[in-house]
């Protein structure tokens, strides 16, 4: 009888334990280095904490490391965790690793930057087109609709910068005809990459009225370029994204206008989402984020801090 006893109180401690084993969501970001990750990562644990779920964050530290962010989805896949969340960086790369995780049972959401097709849970992302119209007309208001214009662009195959790209270039065409854009350079997230294409711009272009920069690398690249050649405030950067020195080069007035996004709530929606499914819930296919335009005489405003120090929510 007390060995029966001590049998079944071990059963239960077991079943109990097994009943107690938190869901795993596998959080895999275009890359691990940047404030605006961190900030993804804040919004992510928030939400797996209000959930009770645990999250596993794992990310290559560039955005161009394709072959890495394969490799650690491939991984999360195998070890059969309970729902995957995935910014792509390039949006062909990873369709066979989300349509493979579809296939077995686990659900996917994409987020901040999409792929090809729709085989996926949820889409959790800025309106990225929305964001770029936002920041051609933010250039446009500081040119006074006139001048040259050069783009910095973020890398080939990132889906969620080619649409800020897509969108300023459309609204410039469209509505703007006395502005021109001459010169574009990609730089492949990499400032000193961007500011040799910023550099190149402006020495092809001296009369260059402004430029965009589709990221936050590109966007130092050409703040950079511009300072080293004493045009700050002569040459307007539009940037794309919050930093600490791009905030700081806002209120010097080497930038004059800033693009940002709330990507602690972008962290947070892409858990739920995942979270919803996991409990039998729908979620919704596409969950678009609006940006906000900042600009320089802005960033004193206590509604704005949260969103250009995003790491500190």
């Amino acid at each position: 009888m007390r060995l029966s006893a001590v049998l079944i109180g071990s059963l239960l401690l077991l079943g109990s334990c097994n009943q107690s084993k938190k869901r795993l969501i596998g959080v895999v970001p275009k890359a691990t280095s940047h404030v605006f990750w961190v900030a993804v990562e804040k919004g992510a644990k928030a939400a797996a904490k209000e959930f009770q779920v645990d999250i596993e964050w794992n990310g290559a530290p560039s955005e161009t490391e394709y072959a890495r962010q394969i490799q650690i989805v491939d991984s999360m896949i195998n070890r059969k965790v309970d729902g995957l969340a995935v910014a792509a960086t390039e949006r062909r790369a990873l369709v066979a690793s989300v349509d493979r995780a579809m296939k077995q049972g686990i659900p996917v959401t994409i987020f901040d930057s999409g792929i090809e097709g729709e085989n996926y849970t949820s889409y959790v992302a800025t309106n990225n087109y929305e964001g770029g119209q936002l920041g051609a007309r933010a250039m446009a208001k500081l040119i006074g609709g006139k001048g040259e214009v050069g783009l910095i662009l973020h890398a080939p195959g990132s889906a969620s910068t080619m649409d800020r790209e897509r969108g300023f270039t459309d609204v410039i065409e469209k509505e703007f005809p006395g502005i021109k854009i001459v010169a574009t350079q990609y730089g492949m997230a990499d400032r000193s990459k961007a500011r040799a294409g910023a550099e190149n711009i402006l020495t092809a272009h001296p009369n260059l009225s402004g430029f965009f920069g589709s990221s936050e690398p590109s966007t130092t690249g050409a703040s950079l370029a511009v300072k080293a050649r004493g045009l700050t405030g002569k040459v307007k950067v539009v940037a794309f994204d919050a930093s600490d020195n791009l905030v700081e080069d806002m209120k010097a007035g080497a930038i004059q206008a800033m693009v940002v996004q709330d990507p602690f709530q972008m962290g947070y929606q892409t858990v739920k989402t995942l979270v919803d499914k996991l409990d039998g819930k729908t979620p919704p296919k596409r969950i678009d984020l609006s940006a906000k335009v900042i600009f320089a005489e802005e960033v004193g405003k206590p509604e704005n801090q949260r969103l250009l120090s995003p790491e500190l929510k």
